[in-house]
């Protein structure tokens, strides 16, 4: 094998093994430590050395275990650094003993679930959980977190690395708390792992294995938290929201890779599989009679669902949903959503009316899914100078080429 081949394998396997096992490999490191920003610049350095070492020497038969035990002697070095008797003794030998004295909690399926009830302990800001959990967890950078809670990545980074130090200040456990404090803290966990997911539904194709990876990670967190609590209606209403959603994938390009609407999708193309899952777990959620946000927007999906399959409008139902969830939320997205539903039920007046006390919602300035709603809405309602202006505002604002092209014949459409 040439110096070029040893290189690109190297990359390969490092990349493979970042999507496969980064929250793993940080979940034991900070566990061990409790210093989740140690954790994540050793695991950072192990990497830049498996790129340094493996083109020439090869790729080890295992590479998150070579990883790990770099890394584990990098968190050593930095705490000997240190110099600071009272936690280098400690750390060193916590991180000096064998990989295999370390057994995770035996009903949880690995210590990733441990970690991110660490990120929502109390003692950290309630604001800055869900994306702490994102970074530790699942790798996310400052940016791309930052995009999902509208916020600068400046700001998000800043906040990331205070809750790292009051982690480490704190003594915070990295342990799953008894069965009967998990309810309190659960909130935050469900929030983050519905954010992941978002983030990797942004790549509707499936062709950035990367954000393809964080989905299908945050439904296999999801279904970690239903094994853990399965009498818990809210886990499995994120179950089911995020089965729907992933459902659809397949139908979301055309062959061209052109955006297709919910509208104008061909339910034949959906995973059926994944949607009967979903309706699974939905019913075993209400048969508990405990109404909560994520369970009413997996039964927003489920409806979506049996509108497309049926052909029988019933919108009556959906707004009423959404109706329920912006009371528990009030949040602008909720509003936004509800808006196009109305607009169904009661025509585009109405929608826009309804869509007022958003506008003065700093964060959706910059939410091109409001601009895209509002443009829709003014399309409907005959204002198609106001319409064009909000669909240039959208298509701004739009990361996705797809959905750009799709606003823009949007825009294109309306009358001169």
């Amino acid at each position: 094998m040439n110096v070029r081949e040893g290189d690109a394998q190297a990359r390969s396997t490092a990349e493979a093994v970042a999507r496969r096992s980064y929250g793993k490999l940080v979940a034991f490191l900070a566990a061990r430590t409790r210093d989740v920003a140690a954790a994540e610049d050793a695991l950072s350095e192990a990497f830049a050395s498996a790129l340094a070492d493996w083109p020439t020497k090869g790729c080890p038969s295992n590479p998150e275990g070579w990883l790990l035990t770099v890394a584990r002697r990098k968190v050593i070095d930095m705490y000997r650094g240190r110099r600071r008797a009272e936690i280098a003794s400690e750390r060193i030998q916590i991180m000096a003993e064998g990989l295999d004295a370390a057994a995770a909690d035996a009903d949880i399926p690995d210590q990733r679930l441990a970690l991110m009830f660490a990120c929502a302990h109390p003692a950290i800001d309630p604001s800055i959980r869900a994306p702490l959990i994102l970074q530790a967890v699942l790798g996310l950078d400052a940016k791309t977190i930052a995009s999902a809670f509208l916020m600068s990545p400046a700001a998000m980074s800043k906040r990331l690395v205070r809750a790292k130090d009051k982690i480490r200040q704190a003594g915070v456990p990295f342990t799953v708390p008894e069965r009967e404090e998990l309810p309190h803290r659960l909130d935050t966990v469900l929030d983050a792992i519905y954010a992941a997911f978002a983030e990797g539904w942004t790549d509707p194709g499936g062709t950035d294995l990367a954000r393809r990876d964080l989905a299908e990670e945050a439904i296999f967190l999801s279904r970690v938290v239903t094994e853990l609590l399965p009498s818990e209606p809210e886990a499995l209403g994120l179950l089911a929201l995020l089965l729907h959603a992933e459902a659809r994938r397949p139908a979301r390009r055309n062959p061209n890779g052109d955006y297709v609407p919910l509208v104008e999708q061909d339910p034949a193309l959906w995973d059926h599989q994944l949607i009967d899952e979903a309706e699974a777990a939905l019913n075993r959620a209400s048969a508990m009679g405990a109404i909560g946000r994520y369970q009413l927007e997996g039964a927003l999906q489920s409806a979506h669902v049996h509108r497309c399959r049926t052909g029988q409008a019933n919108w009556a139902e959906v707004v009423q949903l959404y109706d329920a969830l912006f009371a528990i939320v009030g949040s602008p997205v909720v509003a936004i959503n509800r808006a196009l539903a109305i607009a169904e039920l009661h025509g585009a007046s109405a929608a826009l009316e309804s869509m007022q006390a958003v506008a003065a919602d700093e964060r959706v300035a910059e939410y091109q899914p409001y601009w895209a709603a509002r443009a829709e809405l003014l399309a409907k309602a005959g204002a198609h100078d106001e319409a064009r202006q909000a669909y240039e505002i959208a298509v701004g604002l739009e990361r996705d080429p797809a959905v750009r092209r799709f606003l823009q014949q949007r825009q294109s459409a309306l009358n001169p």
